[in-house]
């Protein structure tokens, strides 16, 4: 699945919110392969989306909508998006357009009715999905005039067959994390292996444990980790950098071994060294073949300096003064026009206007 965009009003804190990720003319020499569908070369679209922003601007939340868009396909339960309102007593709506492995544009939307009761009906929501197709020459945006001009077909969520996802998001996100390896593929524990090792270069050794199911252990000087049905027993002689470390291998693996479509990699290298993340997300990048997205949020302005085309980078800006709009998306790309513009040196000027507040925390020296 290739999300193309998003449109999100009274979901979480999103109000009027709109992303894009569609870009306007083919880029000579980039660094990322293929950033168009394999056989519709005007259909462009960005295969790496970095998002950054300070804290508390959406980054985590437009990944749980994601999901629940996403999720919302293997059911077609309407409730997951109305737990996810923020004020029960105005509209909802939701508006995404995406692609999947076949030659057309697809159109969910969601709107949701004022709360009339204790709880949300089924006669509240209304979702539906349209479809046109993608010609030889089109390009995104005379597809979504088609869709926007009622110029489509109507399709049933069941089907449209999505190709997979993976959402991951930081350890204190869930009240329990399980992470997720590939058991039926050799490669994985190669890779596991190599990435624990490197943050970690205590580890001896990564075996998988024959005797029992699902279950592999971390070989250390003195003792060793168990990993069983994706839970750590024993994982306090880890650190968070090398727990991260298991979520970082299942995302390569599945990329190396062509599982998933769609990844969205939220806050995953907080403890992660600089250089591993940046040597990290190149893999990952150099294995977006196909019809492949990946999203990745991040506070390590260290990826700035990547030779990434600018319109792989977003801004998320929160501005609880805008009712309206409290939640801005910046696309780097409508501020540097030039190839010789300095994405770093932008962000450290402010030029996106993203950098958080400090004069509270000032105000406390002052006591």
């Amino acid at each position: 699945m290739i999300i193309m965009d998003i449109k999100a009003d009274n979901l979480y804190a999103f109000k009027n919110f709109h992303m894009n990720m569609s870009y306007p003319k083919k880029i000579v020499d980039s660094t990322i392969s293929e950033e168009y569908l394999n056989d519709r070369q005007n259909f462009r679209y960005k295969k790496v989306n970095i998002i950054m922003g300070g804290n508390a601007t959406g980054k985590t939340s437009l990944g749980k909508l994601l999901m629940t868009f996403t999720n919302y396909f293997e059911d077609g339960m309407y409730k997951r998006f109305t737990s996810k309102i923020d004020n029960e007593k105005k509209h909802a709506f939701l508006k995404i357009d995406f692609v999947t492995n076949e030659n057309r544009l697809y159109r969910f939307q969601l709107s949701v009715r004022p709360k009339a009761e204790v709880e949300y009906k089924e006669d509240d929501v209304d979702i539906n999905v349209y479809f046109t197709p993608i010609g030889i020459r089109d390009n995104y945006e005379n597809c979504a005039k088609r869709l926007d001009e009622s110029d489509c077909n109507k399709i049933s969520y069941d089907q449209i067959n999505t190709s997979g996802w993976y959402f991951s998001y930081p350890q204190d996100a869930w009240k329990k994390k399980t992470y997720i390896p590939i058991e039926e593929n050799e490669k994985y524990l190669y890779i596991l292996k190599q990435i624990l090792i490197t943050l970690d270069p205590s580890i001896k050794d990564v075996i998988k444990v024959k005797e029992v199911d699902n279950t592999y252990a971390i070989k250390l000087d003195h003792c060793s980790v168990i990993i069983k049905d994706g839970q750590i027993a024993n994982g306090e002689v880890l650190s968070s950098g090398t727990k991260a470390g298991l979520d970082i291998s299942y995302i390569i693996a599945s990329l190396v071994c062509d599982k998933h479509d769609l990844y969205y990699c939220d806050e995953l290298f907080s403890y992660v060294n600089s250089d591993v993340e940046k040597a990290c997300l190149s893999i990952m990048i150099e294995k977006l073949t196909g019809r492949k997205q990946l999203f990745f949020t991040t506070h390590n302005t260290e990826i700035l300096d990547m030779q990434l085309p600018k319109h792989t980078f977003t801004f998320l800006k929160k501005d609880v003064r805008d009712i309206d709009l409290p939640i801005k998306c910046i696309h780097a790309e409508q501020y540097l026009k030039r190839n010789t513009d300095s994405l770093k040196n932008a962000v450290e000027n402010d030029l996106f206007c993203t950098a958080p507040e400090l004069h509270k925390l000032y105000e406390i020296a002052d006591l």
